[in-house]
């Protein structure tokens, strides 16, 4: 499939943008990234793009499209349809939307949201994140157990949208030590050979993400 010009709006500490660009990594597309923040969301301009506002939003030619996990099923069908990112069988492709539901879900609300109160001082209820964030925690440490990743015996698209809140848990209040499991996959996600690291809080101010 030849490669159109991608863009991908988005902001260097959004945990949403950073799943895009590990998955622009990992299928080795050129992109270039956007810098999008508050001020330029509010913009007519990114109305036109975005209605919600929100970010990450990708280009690729002449469409355009929201929402970080509507972006990487869509890389993954144009660019590498075959690929293990995300399993074409209905029970490998199942395993993988559970956990971009979890990703929307348990992840957006709760070391997500958590690192926004701590860091940037988004008003949200901060211990019911921290809350959430420490059920997911448990979840996922007892069903990393046996794992090497989250929805298959090799990365996919499971592991890249999960990846960049629970790494920066810690921001919101919430400690990783008590969830080796935990630890062990996000060392496992950070030595493949295309990952980037999000750079740490603080941000000036909070950056509003899809859900």
């Amino acid at each position: 499939m030849q490669q159109t010009e991608i863009t991908l709006h988005g902001t260097a500490l959004s945990g949403h943008s950073h799943r895009i660009e590990l998955l622009l990594r990992a299928l080795d597309l050129s992109y270039r990234f956007e810098h999008t923040p508050a001020e330029i969301r509010r913009s007519e301009a990114y109305r036109k793009l975005n209605p919600l506002q929100q970010i990450p939003v990708l280009r690729d030619g002449e469409m355009t499209l929201a929402d970080s996990n509507a972006i990487m099923v869509y890389l993954v069908k144009r660019y590498a349809p075959e690929s293990v990112w995300l399993p074409n069988d209905a029970e490998g492709a199942a395993a993988v939307q559970r956990w971009l539901s979890i990703a929307a879900g348990e992840v957006m609300h709760g070391p997500s949201t958590a690192r926004l109160v701590v860091q940037f001082g988004l008003k949200d209820d901060k211990a019911r994140a921290q809350r959430i964030a420490k059920r997911l925690l448990a979840f996922m440490q007892e069903h990393l157990a046996d794992r090497a990743f989250l929805a298959a015996s090799h990365p996919t698209l499971a592991d890249l949208a999960c990846y960049s809140y629970v790494a920066h848990a810690p921001e919101g209040g919430i400690p990783l030590a008590p969830y080796p499991a935990v630890r062990a996959w996000l060392a496992r996600i950070e030595a493949l050979p295309f990952f980037k690291p999000m750079p740490p809080s603080p941000l000036p101010e909070p950056d509003e993400d899809d859900e």
